[in-house]
């Protein structure tokens, strides 16, 4: 489904650029002279984190790791200290080892094509036309969780997209996209951000959003959501959590731990060993000997 006949494209268009040009926030990844390598960690980061939980992080890892070669000639698990507590520390290794083939096969430059970015380790779908679109402003569909809730509201009529992305979705978005090449980069980053301060999955803010007249969701009442239960993330007692616990200990070492050290941050002995398998599974962490781990070398 597209643009409904009494909201034309262009208009959506102009009214969202409009509005970004006005209310965008100051991010750095957003500067021109971001490079990059820089918006590629930048993406890899906002997955599933809040922005005031990267702006740290996104600094401090720049500033020891300026180019994809710094990152490549560090050990991945350096990139997992580095991590910290954004969550997922997977990201860390898929990046590190992006860094890596980066360093191999581009000659240490993020690539501008869109298929060689998705042919990068860790580098799916969004990521590769998020980089193409945001660093190298290319025309690509950017489809995150932001944007779909956007296009479900205001083009769809429903309060919040399908769990997964659909075909539908896609030619919505497809539809949408300006033809312009500058164009699209900028409507690409106008929607993300609209879904980020207005449009949000929680508390929108219909009565300040630009597309409040354009809305199909508003022009129906704002019906609430009939799909399938939305589950919420639990954390407290999780084997997430253990796993983030027992992490933490290898982080804070800067050597090799013994088990015990691991065995006082979990009480549960069945929790903690699957959630240490699991981590050992991902690569995240190495047993070095019985009963001795430390970050990946």
């Amino acid at each position: 489904m597209a643009a409904t006949p009494a909201t034309p494209a262009p208009l959506l268009h102009s009214t969202v650029l409009d509005w970004y040009e006005a209310n965008a926030r100051d991010l750095p990844w957003r500067t021109p002279e971001a490079s990059p390598w820089a918006v590629m960690v930048s993406e890899f980061m906002l997955q599933q984190t809040p922005v005031k939980r990267v702006l740290p992080a996104y600094a401090a890892w720049l500033e020891r790791w300026p180019t994809p070669a710094d990152l490549a000639a560090d050990a991945p698990g350096e990139a997992v200290r580095m991590w910290g507590r954004l969550g997922y520390p997977r990201r860390a290794l898929r990046l590190h080892a992006a860094a890596v083939a980066i360093t191999r096969e581009h000659g240490g430059q993020v690539p501008d094509d869109h298929a060689a970015l998705l042919a990068l380790p860790g580098v799916g779908e969004y990521t590769a036309a998020a980089v193409a679109s945001f660093a190298f402003r290319q025309r690509h569909v950017v489809l995150d969780t932001n944007v779909r809730r956007v296009f479900a509201r205001a083009v769809e009529g429903v309060e919040y997209p399908a769990q997964g992305t659909t075909a539908a979705e896609r030619r919505t978005a497809t539809g949408l996209l300006p033809a312009d090449t500058g164009t699209a980069a900028a409507w690409a980053v106008g929607v993300m951000e609209l879904g980020a301060l207005v449009c949000t999955a929680r508390s929108p803010d219909c009565g300040s959003c630009p597309l409040r007249r354009h809305c199909a969701w508003q022009a129906a009442g704002c019906p609430p959501y009939q799909g399938p239960p939305r589950r919420g993330q639990t954390y407290e007692g999780t084997d997430r959590q253990a796993r983030g616990k027992l992490l933490a200990v290898l982080r804070e070492a800067h050597g090799e731990v013994p088990q015990a050290r691991l065995d006082a941050v979990w009480p549960d002995q069945v929790q903690r060993a699957r959630a240490l398998d699991g981590l050992v599974a991902d690569g995240l962490v190495e047993p070095v000997a019985q009963g001795v781990y430390r970050l990946p070398h």
